[in-house]
């Protein structure tokens, strides 16, 4: 394709889409994390700030993956629920998923490691012995992020579930399948592979709201930036290191992201 096309019959010149769709925006993004990095490396501040601060990211992996692990569960389960013919089965799934949905998310946080794990613990006690002090902020964290995003995958997987044609259960079952043999080896794995793009997504807004899990004192890298800044008062350097960390994180996994989507594109044709 030229770099100038014209419009049939003499018209004016049309600038070439090739312009138009280029990435700027990542352009610029990778501008500013170059920036960073630079100043990080020449400058004393800067890379104090880094110093102290890049420990916290084992922990904020580590939330944020083991969360999401607990949160596919939850939200299968409940997405098959979604879907479900049984009325009380269907009834529940939908209440915990459209209470979820209406409670901000930091109150969630505050509300299941200040009221529904000691709850739970409370219970195992009975059968187990166990205190909630044994029970880490981290841990409460965790919890509270598998069941808020429980519920948001909820309705993804029932989204990709019902995206599949009735006609595959049918056919399935026609052959002597049960219902949850055909879910299990016919309707799921084509159901994942079409959600798989929002399950990435999910797990890049869970990366970024992992950091909301500092009001529990956990070390993660916000924190870690929070106690930095409150002992430096550099909150210019300290904050622009934190959302250099949190940037060069998304941004690698929202390429990683893109690129996995254009192979699914590629593959499906």
């Amino acid at each position: 394709m030229s770099a100038i096309q014209r419009e049939e019959g003499g018209g004016k010149p049309l600038i070439s889409s090739n312009w138009e769709e280029f990435p700027w925006w990542l352009v610029i993004i990778i501008g500013f994390l170059v920036l960073m990095g630079l100043l990080i490396f020449v400058n004393e501040d800067y890379r104090d700030a880094f110093v102290f601060i890049i420990p916290g990211i084992r922990v904020t992996l580590y939330t944020t993956l083991v969360a999401f692990g607990f949160a596919l569960i939850l939200g299968l389960l409940a997405g098959l629920g979604r879907i479900s013919h049984n009325v009380v089965i269907r009834n529940l799934a939908i209440t915990y998923v459209e209470f979820i949905r209406g409670v901000p998310t930091l109150v969630l946080i505050f509300t299941v490691a200040f009221v529904i794990v000691p709850i739970w613990v409370d219970a195992l006690d009975n059968f187990i012995e166990i205190d909630n002090k044994f029970m880490s902020q981290n841990t409460r964290a965790i919890i509270a992020l598998a069941i808020i995003y429980g519920a948001f995958l909820a309705e993804v997987f029932r989204a990709g579930i019902e995206s599949i044609p009735k006609g595959q259960m049918e056919a399935a079952r026609s052959v002597g399948m049960t219902y949850g043999q055909a879910m299990r080896h016919i309707i799921l794995p084509q159901a994942v592979r079409n959600i798989s793009p929002a399950l990435g997504n999910d797990f890049i807004a869970m990366l970024k709201d992992s950091s909301l899990v500092s009001v529990l004192a956990v070390r993660d890298i916000t924190q870690t930036a929070r106690l930095y800044a409150g002992s430096t008062f550099r909150f210019r350097e300290t904050y622009l290191v934190l959302t250099f960390l949190y940037l060069t994180m998304t941004l690698s996994l929202s390429l990683l992201l893109r690129w996995y989507e254009r192979r699914l594109k590629k593959d499906g044709k």
